[in-house]
């Protein structure tokens, strides 16, 4: 997905975003500010991708600032909206509860459906959003607008391999039911980011949550980039995507990456369209979510 006239105000705020949370000192803040702009203005193209962008605007952030992860207080808070509200939201609590007499009421069942509704429901969770709005949609039962699970369950049935590349940090508890769920058809690869960048899931963050062994196969991207940066990624990574008979792709950022590579009937997309320029490309409202097959 090419960079609409929207994206460059939205990546102006990133900088911004980025350079404070990374620094309280206001003289590497501004530099940081003023080098990501010129990078901004230098590389912003209607032909282009606005991770790539990103990417490169995070990278000299870091650089300046000597800070290699602004989003760390972010992602930690993140986490922890995530282990509460994950008990409430997943069917792991309802036989808990039934026997302490405790009447629950879950929003999505123990099948295929259900646990890809929760790893879908999950995607609400964004460093751009506040924590009550993610929240009240993550409460909320949600509904498919583009809706080809029924599709990509047929396929899974079939797969030998299947990479599915991880979204938010907050998002790797809601994944794993899907995961375990998958693994009853075909190997399953969990994709995370070898650093920290933005709120991307990392191999520390999953070994900091104690699921390391609960995904089974855990490999990296090979670059820190939101999405997938294919030219940076590395020959592990490249070598498990060709393979894979499919690639379940959570989140907006792996839609702009993806969405550019021929259509192969393998691409399998799981993201709330939380942006219009996404919602567009998709031809969906707003805050839809998709479950698309490409």
């Amino acid at each position: 997905m090419k960079i609409s006239p929207e994206c460059y105000q939205c990546l102006q705020r990133l900088i911004h975003q980025a350079a404070i949370l990374a620094t309280d000192n206001n003289l590497l803040k501004q530099k940081a500010i003023k080098e990501a702009l010129r990078i901004l203005d230098d590389e912003f193209s209607y032909d282009q991708i606005s991770i790539v962008i990103a990417t490169k605007i995070h990278q000299v952030i870091k650089e300046i600032t000597h800070n290699p992860d602004p989003y760390r207080r972010m992602k930690e808070k993140e986490m922890a909206i995530a282990r509460e509200l994950y008990p409430e939201l997943s069917l792991r609590a309802e036989a808990a509860s039934r026997r302490r007499g405790r009447k629950r009421s879950n929003l999505y069942k123990d099948d295929f459906e259900g646990c890809l509704k929760l790893a879908a429901a999950a995607n609400a969770i964004d460093f751009f959003r506040e924590s009550g709005i993610i929240k009240e949609d993550m409460g909320k039962s949600i509904s498919f607008t583009i809706d080809d699970s029924q599709r990509f369950e047929a396929k899974l049935r079939k797969a030998s391999k299947v990479l599915y590349l991880a979204d938010n940090a907050g998002e790797v508890y809601f994944d794993l039911p899907l995961v375990k769920k998958m693994r009853q058809f075909a190997d399953v690869i969990y994709v995370v980011k070898p650093l920290p960048v933005q709120n991307d899931a990392t191999l520390e963050d999953i070994s900091n949550a104690g699921l390391e062994s609960d995904f089974g196969k855990v490999i990296t991207t090979g670059v820190a980039s939101p999405g997938i940066v294919f030219t940076l990624a590395s020959t592990q990574f490249k070598q498990e995507f060709a393979s894979a008979d499919l690639i379940f792709a959570k989140g907006m950022g792996h839609y702009e990456a993806l969405s550019e590579l021929p259509e192969q009937g393998k691409f399998f997309y799981c993201l709330m369209a939380k942006c219009k320029p996404v919602a567009d490309s998709l031809g969906v409202p707003m805050n839809s979510y998709v479950a698309m097959l490409q």
